[in-house]
């Protein structure tokens, strides 16, 4: 898995040509690992992205791309996991992808959609939802399954009944909301951590710009010659996450890539290491907050 990635949430969501657009700019930039999920509404533009790239000569076939999508919260139930898999493929036209992860460790009642509330919330039933996720794999709709939004409780239940342990944890993690602890533990359990949102999620209704006016990493740019936004990639690069950044930017995107061929010092990852947490309703988007609230994803 490539450990720089894009991502393509965005709230509200842009119009299907932007999407596609921003895709296509990316694979002519050397991005080969892209982050999509059927509550997106961005796997058909990234698809279409796909076959234009191929017909342009950018790539030569599918097999070059690392593509990630996800199971929506609204199919998270015993025998809707493969359909829900196979619908994701149709929207992409692809045969398979190269990670299915569970959107998060809930059910909620309806349609997929960005936001809900307690009243939604059905009983999740992990395993039967991760036999399902089994499935994708033992079909080889998908090469491997993990799980996204997952704390350590719900991750340790997973891994109590998993006939195939989950290969990554996509979480929220930037230097605001650190996340030491779930990485330390995935880290000893083999559980690969990839970073969404590693630069505050700018671009979303859960978004926070404060990571990106930190003073203490603006001097770390300043000394390195770096963006902030680099050094904040950077950082968790060194911590073993891949990182999954949402941009639409032609610019930014090729910013996001120069992360590679330097490093931050011991000093400079103490520094980051000791910046105040994020608590509360601030911390993170909604999945990461009590049910007794409104939910987000």
């Amino acid at each position: 898995m490539p450990i720089l990635g894009m991502g393509t949430a965005a709230y509200p969501i842009p119009q299907p040509e932007l999407v596609e657009m921003a895709i296509f700019e990316a694979m002519k930039l050397g991005y080969r690992h892209f982050d999509t999920a059927s509550l997106y509404q961005s796997e058909q533009p990234l698809g279409q992205a796909i076959s234009r790239a191929i017909r342009s000569g950018i790539i030569k076939d599918r097999a070059e791309l690392f593509i990630t999508t996800k199971l929506s919260v609204a199919d998270t139930y015993p025998g809707a996991v493969v359909p829900a898999l196979r619908k994701s493929l149709s929207e992409l036209s692809i045969e398979y992808v190269d990670l299915y992860l569970i959107h998060a460790p809930m059910r909620v009642r309806g349609e997929k959609r960005y936001v809900f509330t307690k009243e939604d919330v059905m009983p999740f039933d992990s395993k039967g939802t991760w036999e399902g996720m089994e499935q994708c794999y033992e079909l080889g709709l998908a090469k491997s399954i993990g799980v996204s939004n997952f704390p350590i409780d719900k991750l340790k239940l997973l891994l109590s009944h998993a006939q195939i342990p989950p290969s990554v944890n996509q979480v929220e993690m930037h230097p605001l909301w650190q996340q030491q602890e779930l990485i330390d533990f995935c880290q000893k359990n083999y559980i690969h951590v990839s970073a969404y949102s590693p630069l505050g999620g700018i671009g979303s209704f859960w978004g926070n710009r404060e990571v990106l006016h930190l003073k203490e990493i603006e001097e770390i740019a300043r000394t390195k010659e770096k963006t902030v936004a680099q050094i904040c990639l950077r950082w968790a690069l060194e911590q073993g996450v891949s990182v999954l950044p949402k941009s639409f930017n032609k610019e930014r995107l090729e910013e996001n890539k120069d992360i590679f061929g330097w490093r931050l010092s011991e000093d400079e990852v103490q520094i980051i290491s000791l910046i105040p947490q994020l608590v509360g309703d601030d911390a993170s988007h909604g999945l990461a907050r009590p049910i007794s609230q409104d939910i987000n994803v």
